[in-house]
């Protein structure tokens, strides 16, 4: 089994910018895809980016495409998420996902964190 801590939320103005970490134990990332999702208040999960298990594929919803950066250090079992020109419609609270050997697509993932609440002030 996999564990993920997610870690590095918080309140940001509009425009400021936010890097969340992902940390992982029980397995190494490096045979894992992750992805981020996030849920706002009275919405579904959604898929926020994807990175394949070989690292080479990223994929990013339309919504953050050009504004956040998916990352991988295997040496630390850690993924990073940088978040650049937040919008208020940003906030929600932010979850890392891992798959055996996964595509990073907006697929199912196996292995859950517990979330990262991120909130951007107009």
């Amino acid at each position: 089994q996999v564990r993920l801590v997610e870690s590095g939320g918080g309140l940001v103005q509009a425009g400021g910018s936010l890097r969340l970490s992902c940390a992982a134990s029980g397995r190494t990332f490096s045979s894992y895809a992750t992805g981020w999702f996030r849920q706002a208040p009275g919405k579904d999960r959604e898929f926020v980016v994807g990175i394949s298990w070989s690292g080479g594929n990223k994929y990013y919803a339309d919504s953050v495409k050009g504004r956040f950066t998916i990352s991988r250090d295997n040496a630390k079992n850690t993924v990073y998420l940088q978040m650049n020109s937040l919008k208020p419609e940003d906030t929600a609270v932010y979850y890392c996902a891992a798959d055996f050997h996964g595509s990073g697509r907006d697929t199912q993932y196996d292995y859950w964190g517990q979330g990262t609440q991120v909130t951007v002030s107009s």
